[in-house]
């Protein structure tokens, strides 16, 4: 009967608020500030005492972004000092991503010896990957060419100074995938100059005598082990962090930024939406994933990529979700790290979209096949920024550069970048936890009758 009274309450209070909200914002009724902020924290002690009831990780960090959301539309002052929160949370997670991929990766190869697994799992991964991000390029391209965002905007009569990005050759691309320090590769965060060294490590280990592996696949077994431990102490911080970087956000960029360049903004969620219906939702039907399971265990990665605005944030809590619903570790290692290079769905899909919205803006009126030119271009140069908040800007800048696009309307973009880095970032994140049970099910590897014990218990 407790439970029950405080779902009626819970339910009771965020109605109201959303009604007393709804109300002030069209002046329908003329209601006080101090009334509608009073509802509006009645509605969140309600959230709270659902949280408390619910006692799971995702419902704490989906109730502290809307806490965040309050606060920095209430008080944005405070909320602007909060971010110092989300970085604490942010760089304790990237502590972990390097071992974590280094010991799970080599432990998946070298902990089986299979070497033609990997080499088979590798081409089936750049396979799948590279035919779901095509398809994203052109939903991308579609939106774009059918609200035509960009075009009727104005250049701006003072134009601030953005960096300069050179373009980037094909074999820029190339080299920057190797790494010559693995050292620095793991001090900038360069996911795919990682992921290359342990698959080459892991490799090694294979063809060395067992008397001298086996103590380094032990080593490499106890690293994953205790860095997935690691992350759960960490993950004890996602509520406060996420709040904070969700506070953040609103604070110092305010509520109305969702009102300035809808148009743009609103062709970005619609694609995205659209992907994820038209793409992402029928692969997953077609083969087999078992859909509620399946969204369960993601939601907690991809609201956490949504706050921080950073895949790299999600990557080990997405990785313990997969195998949480029956994806074997050692593909689990080996396709989300590699999809955070190749299989960037949403930021693939944003830079199509962009790339053309610049030319949109700037009067250019490109034919369907230069289109497709920059799109590919985008394509190859987006590989190995997934773990960056907003690096796809600079990419931008470098495609502008390459195709001598003006810079002018990039900046345009910058204004509420912010807010479509949430969206493009979380469909990162779960177009590579629905690869990895693609390519689970390809293998013949992914058990269905997986433990359903929620891993997000406190």
């Amino acid at each position: 009967m407790k439970q029950n009274k405080g779902t009626i309450f819970t339910i009771a209070t965020v109605t109201l608020a959303a009604a007393i909200s709804f109300l002030n914002h069209y002046n329908w009724v003329n209601i006080p500030d101090y009334i509608a902020i009073a509802t509006r924290w009645l509605a969140i002690i309600g959230l709270i005492l659902y949280g408390l009831k619910k006692k799971t990780l995702t419902a704490w960090i989906l109730i502290s972004m809307v806490i965040g959301i309050e606060l920095g539309h209430d008080y944005p002052d405070i909320a602007v000092q909060l971010q110092v929160l989300s970085k604490i949370f942010l760089k304790m997670i990237k502590t972990v991503v390097a071992p974590l991929l280094f010991g799970t990766l080599v432990y998946g190869i070298a902990g089986h010896s299979d070497i033609k697994q990997v080499g088979r799992m590798g081409w089936k991964s750049l396979v799948y990957f590279e035919i779901v991000t095509t398809m994203a390029l052109f939903v991308g391209l579609a939106a774009i060419n059918i609200t035509k965002a960009g075009e009727g905007m104005k250049q701006p009569p003072v134009v601030e100074k953005l960096p300069e990005v050179p373009a980037q050759s094909v074999s820029d691309v190339i080299l920057h995938a190797f790494p010559e320090n693995i050292a620095k590769s793991v001090a900038d965060g360069e996911v795919l100059q990682i992921v290359i060294f342990s698959i080459i490590f892991g490799v090694a280990l294979v063809l060395v005598p067992e008397n001298k592996r086996m103590p380094m696949v032990k080593f490499t077994e106890s690293l994953s082990e205790v860095m997935f431990k690691f992350t759960n102490i960490i993950m004890y911080f996602a509520p406060i962090g996420v709040g904070a970087a969700i506070a953040y956000t609103v604070g110092h960029m305010g509520v109305g930024v969702l009102v300035n360049l809808f148009h743009l903004l609103i062709t970005l969620y619609f694609a995205l939406i659209a992907f994820i219906l038209l793409i992402l939702l029928p692969i997953a039907l077609f083969v087999g994933v078992p859909i509620k399971k399946f969204m369960k265990a993601v939601a907690e990665p991809i609201s956490i990529a949504f706050a921080t605005t950073s895949s790299e944030a999600a990557l080990p809590r997405a990785m313990e979700a997969m195998e949480s619903i029956g994806v074997p570790r050692k593909i689990v290692a080996f396709v989300i790290p590699t999809g955070y290079s190749f299989n960037l769905d949403g930021t693939t899909l944003y830079l199509s979209l962009a790339a053309i919205f610049v030319s949109q803006a700037a009067g250019m009126n490109l034919s369907f096949w230069h289109q497709v030119l920059i799109v590919f271009t985008l394509m190859l140069t987006s590989k190995g920024v997934a773990g960056i908040p907003r690096a796809s800007l600079v990419i931008l800048l470098g495609t502008a550069a390459s195709f001598n696009m003006p810079v002018w309307p990039i900046l345009i973009i910058v204004g509420i970048d912010e807010l479509m880095d949430m969206a493009r970032t979380a469909v990162n994140v779960l177009g590579n936890c629905l690869a990895t049970v693609v390519i689970a099910k390809w293998e013949g590897e992914f058990d269905p009758n997986a433990g359903n014990t929620e891993i997000e218990k406190i």
